[in-house]
Parts: C-alpha cells; sequence; structure tokens
C-alpha cells in the first residue's frame, strides 16, 4: 500500500507540477505581470492538496510539501518561495499534531532556502534544487534529533527524504522539459520572423526591379521566375514554366548561350554573357546577364542564377555615340572639302561678275550668279558641320520656298519626265528660320525622289497645318521605294541606297531640321514609293 501511495502522491504531484506549464504554452509566452506572487500563490494552493494526500505511518505522516517548496525557491525565489512554504505550514498545522518540530523545521528551512538562492544566485536552478534538498536534509535531520522523533526508526526517515528528493527531481525534470521546449519555441518563432522578413525583402526587391531574375537547373528547366519578365517581356510566370528557355532566345545566339551554361556547370565560375529575347509581341530585346552558380550539397552546382538587364537604350546609346562620332569626321572632312572648294567658287563667280559688266545684254549671267551663290551658301553648311556658325534666322513662307526650289529643278525633272504637283491647304505657313537651309532640305529631299522615278511619274508636295502648331510639308514619289527594315538607318552618315551616294545629304538635312526643332519620318514600300514628312514648328 505504501508504494502504491507513493505512486499515486508522486503522480498528482507531476500534475499540479505540469498543468501551469502546459497552459502557459498556450497564452504566446507573453510576459505575466506579479509572477512571483501569483505562482506561490498557486504552489500555496497545491501544498495543501499534497499535505491532505500525506502518507501516514507510525502515527505520522509526511508528504512532498517541501519538495514544492525547494522547486518554487530555486525557479522564482524566496517571495514565491515564503508565500508556498507558509501555505504548507498553516496547513500542516490545521491538520496535524505536533507543531515545534514544524514550525522550528519551517523557520530554518526559509532561512536556509534564502540564504542560497541569495549566495549562489549565478548557478543555474537544477543546481540550486540539489543544493537546497541536501540542506533540506540537513534541516531535517536536526529537528528529528533535536525533538527525538522516531530516532529509532531511521528507516522511516530515509523513505522519506527519498519521497521528496523524487519530488524535487520529477519536479525539476518536468520544469526544465518545459525551459528547454520555450526556448525551441522561442528561438523557432524568432527564426520565423527573420525568414519572413528577409523572404519579404528579398520578395520586395525580386517583384519591384526591372531586372529579370531566373533560376535555371543543369537541364535548362526554370524553377523561379521573377515577375519583372511580365513587365519587361509581357509574359506571364505561368506562360514561361511551360516553355523551353531557348526557344525564347534568338537563333542565332542559343549556341553560345548553352556554351556558356555547360562551361558554368563544368568550371563552377560565374560569367557574364549578352543574348536576345523574344518579346512575346514578337520583337527582340537585347539583355545583359550575370549567371552565378549556386552550390547545394557535396559543393556540386545544382542550380545557376541568372539576373539579366535590359541593355536596348544602352545600345542606342552607344550607337547614338558611334554616330556623333562619324557626324565629327564627316564635318571635319566636309569643312576641309568646303574649304577647298570656296577657292576656285570666288574666282569663277569673279570672271562671271566681269563677263557679265562686258555682255550685260545676256540674261543668264544674273542666274549664274545666283546658283553660284547657292554653291556658295552650301559649302558654308558644309563648313558648319565642322565648326556650328551663327545662323541669321528670319520669317519666311514655306510655299514661297518650295515654289523657288522648285524652279531650280524643274529642268531635272523636265528631262526625267516628272511633273511636280504642289498643294496645300493654305496660301502662308510661315515659319522662322534660316532660308537657304530650309531650301537645301528641300533641294536634297526633291532630287532624291527624282532620282528614285527612273520611268518618270508625279511627285506631289502637299502643306498642311498639323495638331500641334506646325507645319507638315508631305512630299510623296511614284519610285522603287525602300526597305521598311532600311528606314531607321536614313539620315546615317556613309549610308546611302544610291550606288555612288555618301549618305551626306540626309544627314545634313537631319542636322538642319533638328536646328529648326523639326523632324522627318519616312514611310516607304518597295515598288510604291516613298513618302517623307518634314514637320516645322509655325511662327507665332
Amino acid at each position: 500500500m505504501i508504494l502504491l501511495d507513493y505512486i499515486v502522491n508522486l503522480s498528482i504531484f507531476s500534475l499540479t507540477v505540469s498543468t501551469p506549464l502546459v497552459i502557459r504554452s498556450f497564452i504566446n509566452h507573453k510576459p505575466l505581470k506579479q509572477l512571483h506572487l501569483w505562482a506561490g500563490l498557486y504552489a500555496g494552493v497545491v501544498t495543501f492538496f499534497i499535505v491532505m494526500m500525506s502518507i501516514k505511518q507510525h502515527g505520522y505522516s509526511y508528504d512532498l510539501r517541501y519538495a514544492l517548496v525547494i522547486l518554487v525557491f530555486a525557479y522564482l525565489g524566496p517571495v514565491a518561495g515564503i508565500i508556498t512554504g507558509s501555505f504548507a505550514l498553516l496547513t500542516r498545522l490545521a491538520f496535524g499534531s505536533n507543531w515545534p518540530p514544524a514550525i522550528i523545521g519551517w523557520i530554518l528551512a526559509m532561512v536556509v532556502f534564502s540564504g542560497i538562492h541569495w549566495y549562489a544566485s549565478l548557478l543555474t536552478p537544477i543546481k540550486k534544487s540539489v543544493i537546497m534538498f541536501v540542506s533540506y536534509i540537513a534541516v531535517y535531520l536536526i529537528s528529528v534529533f533535536s525533538f527525538n522523533i522516531l530516532t529509532d526508526d531511521l528507516l522511516f526517515h530515509f523513505q522519506y527524504l527519498v519521497f521528496v528528493m523524487l519530488g524535487v527531481a520529477i519536479g525539476g525534470l518536468l520544469i526544465e522539459s518545459y525551459e528547454k521546449l520555450h526556448r525551441i519555441i522561442i528561438e523557432k518563432k524568432h527564426m520565423e520572423k527573420s525568414l519572413e522578413a528577409s523572404e519579404s525583402k528579398y520578395r520586395l526587391i525580386a517583384e519591384n526591379t526591372s531586372d529579370l531574375i531566373m533560376v535555371m537547373d543543369k537541364e535548362h528547366r526554370i524553377s523561379y521566375f521573377s515577375p519583372s519578365h511580365e513587365l519587361v517581356l509581357g509574359y506571364q510566370s505561368d506562360d514561361l514554366k511551360n516553355i523551353a528557355l531557348c526557344m525564347l532566345i534568338h537563333p542565332d545566339d542559343v549556341d553560345m548561350f548553352r556554351n556558356t551554361i555547360k562551361l558554368m556547370f563544368d568550371n563552377h565560375e560565374s560569367h557574364s554573357m549578352e543574348f536576345r529575347f523574344k518579346h512575346k509581341d514578337g520583337r527582340w530585346i537585347e539583355f545583359e546577364s550575370r549567371c552565378m552558380p549556386a552550390k547545394g550539397d557535396n559543393n556540386i552546382i545544382e542550380h545557376l542564377v541568372i539576373v539579366s538587364r535590359d541593355i536596348s537604350e544602352r545600345k542606342k546609346a552607344e550607337e547614338f555615340l558611334l554616330q556623333s562620332e562619324k557626324l565629327s569626321i564627316v564635318g571635319e572632312l566636309a569643312a576641309g572639302v568646303a574649304h577647298e572648294i570656296r577657292n576656285p567658287l570666288t574666282t569663277i563667280k569673279g570672271f562671271i561678275q566681269l563677263y557679265k559688266r562686258e555682255n550685260s545684254s545676256i540674261g543668264y549671267s544674273e542666274l549664274l550668279l545666283s546658283e553660284l551663290e547657292r554653291i556658295e551658301s552650301i559649302t558654308s553648311e558644309l563648313l558648319s558641320l565642322g565648326k556650328p556658325q551663327a545662323t541669321q534666322m528670319v520669317r519666311a513662307n514655306l510655299r514661297e520656298l518650295i515654289e523657288s526650289t522648285l524652279e531650280l529643278l524643274s529642268p531635272q525633272a523636265l528631262m526625267s519626265d516628272i511633273e511636280f504637283k504642289l498643294s496645300s491647304e493654305g496660301s502662308v505657313f510661315s515659319v522662322t528660320c534660316e532660308q537657304n537651309q530650309i531650301k537645301q532640305v528641300f533641294l536634297n529631299i526633291l532630287k532624291n525622289a527624282i532620282e528614285s522615278m527612273l520611268d518618270g511619274g508625279e511627285i506631289h508636295i502637299h502643306l498642311r497645318n498639323g495638331s500641334k502648331g506646325e507645319c507638315i510639308i508631305s512630299v510623296q514619289d511614284q519610285g522603287f521605294g525602300i526597305p521598311e527594315e532600311l528606314l531607321p538607318r536614313l539620315g546615317e552618315p556613309f549610308y546611302s541606297l544610291k550606288e555612288k551616294g555618301t549618305g551626306l545629304g540626309l544627314m545634313i538635312c537631319h542636322k538642319i531640321i533638328k536646328q529648326h526643332q523639326g523632324s522627318i519620318t519616312y514611310q516607304s514600300k518597295v515598288d510604291e514609293g516613298t513618302l517623307v514628312e518634314i514637320k516645322l514648328p509655325l511662327a507665332n
């Protein structure tokens, strides 16, 4: 029966110790205000039931109340310990006799336990529990021999001390298990929060960067596409997962892409490369990619992280710089050529003026002199390519400038069986311009139109007002046309569709119109002719 009483008491003791710990685990581990007070009161109430279940032997009873007092002192300190001990003493006095040993033993135990708590404050609670239990043995033996309590039956006292020791051990194990579990849960929650914060940060970067981020394995399977693919390429992530990556890379770049990927898996080194990626609407976009191998178990490359950036604008800027460099070279060349041309022009002009003075009846002298002046102004424009000069901007009527240009080109048009058709949606289109420069633009455009019409035909010139306070000059020919893919290159230096052309004519036209805050656009189809539209701002 005694063994059964032991088991029942220890079981109930374990239950009362573990119950608040289990309940505590369900309230998010928030700090409990006045924890020592509430824990002391709870433990004190528990001692009431422990004393009620005390084991009777030889007219004496013993229980686990001091096992609970020791644990409360070790884990919560003297305040909670004294509260628990007070409940234990009052309950003992209420239900038992022989008060002096109980009171004296209680006072000694409280003093010793408090002293151990203060002097052993750096020790862990489990070590404090061991020291307090050993000290309790001394206090208990002092009480036994001082009051001569069953000194002839040491087995009784041994059983009691073992009983208390088991209570302290079981209670300590339960509390330590809870504390360890509590720490694990706290660390896990902290790790989860850190992981969520890190994941949120990287998701914020990945979802809001314009760079394309993808993760690829050795078989070229993509396990991750950043949302920027939809913004830059127009594809949804689900669409990309079902498409082989090489199907979206330009056929000329596929071999280079595969070889680079294989090289990274073999050499474990990161590489950069440029390739063209297909947009959802069919056009090609140039990307610069940085590929970094990601190592897995056994130091083996399992994935590649590919970060790609759209460099289309950078390519355009490089082409612009290249074209600017060409323009600079052309400007220097044109300036030198123009300088050499002006010398013989001055001589010819001087002799024509002398000839006019001696033969004033000949009417072609004025026409020759005006053409020489125009040639001289053109050479001045060539000089301006190399060294910009101040231009004289005046108010002029575009229709009049076009009419004077058509007059100059009429002989060539007549010889080519070409007829000019000039129309306008008004009579006056005033612009602020340098007249000779604008005439040169019309001259170059119309001359190109004439040369494209080998079988003759009509060239339609139309003037109309635009929607933004501008005038639009349209020149439509009936020539052999220009392939659409070549239109963007018109105006580049040294690029010409003519067999002996230099491309300088349209280049100068673009430069002049740009200086006048205007623009030139082209529309053309092979064998259907070419439409040139020049937009110039109207004068206020």
